[in-house]
């Protein structure tokens, strides 16, 4: 990812995810700001930096990496797009869902796109926004009763609340793409 694409990743943030306006988090907290981080990661141009900018942070972590993918549906863009970054560089990854609930039919399955990911592989778990990490850990609690390996967490935009130390309190690496002060600067 080049640092123009860089600046207009973050311009496509700053005008279509972030809102000043009250709002309760995933977390239950009250927040007078908003980033709806599926408003970038569902925009054409947008999802396309998305998957390179998330395939160059999910690179910093040891290798090698067979999977991304975390808690529908914020996840779940971001994943897909990720995954075809990998592929069209030579270093496929395969994306995967991790339901908030069982299917109610059919397989019961937790996670989908199991078949492309053995018991044992190395995955990370990606988000639009965290907060306080709860829902990336949940998505790492889940990936590990999968069999699988998390070997770390990736966010387009950590709000700065308390993330970093509690997934870094759980022995979980978080790379953030963006922090909430380099998009709006407060």
């Amino acid at each position: 990812m080049t640092q123009a694409e860089r600046a207009e990743l973050m311009r496509i943030i700053r005008e279509l995810s972030y809102e000043e306006r009250e709002v309760t988090l995933a977390s239950g907290r009250k927040s007078n700001f908003y980033f709806d981080g599926k408003q970038t990661t569902l925009h054409p141009r947008g999802g396309l930096l998305v998957g390179k900018a998330f395939y160059q942070e999910v690179k910093q972590f040891p290798g090698p990496i067979h999977g991304i993918g975390g808690l529908t549906m914020g996840a779940d863009p971001i994943a897909t797009a990720t995954s075809i970054a990998a592929e069209l560089a030579g270093d496929p990854m395969a994306a995967f869902i991790i339901r908030k609930e069982p299917k109610g039919h059919g397989t019961g399955q937790w996670l989908e796109g199991r078949k492309n990911l053995p018991p044992g592989s190395r995955v990370v778990i990606v988000e639009d926004v965290t907060t306080t990490g709860g829902s990336s850990m949940k998505a790492v609690e889940r990936a590990r009763q999968e069999g699988l390996e998390v070997v770390g967490i990736v966010t387009l935009v950590d709000r700065e609340e308390g993330a970093r130390d509690n997934i870094e309190g759980e022995n979980m690496a978080l790379r953030a793409v963006f922090t909430r002060t380099q998009v709006v600067g407060k």
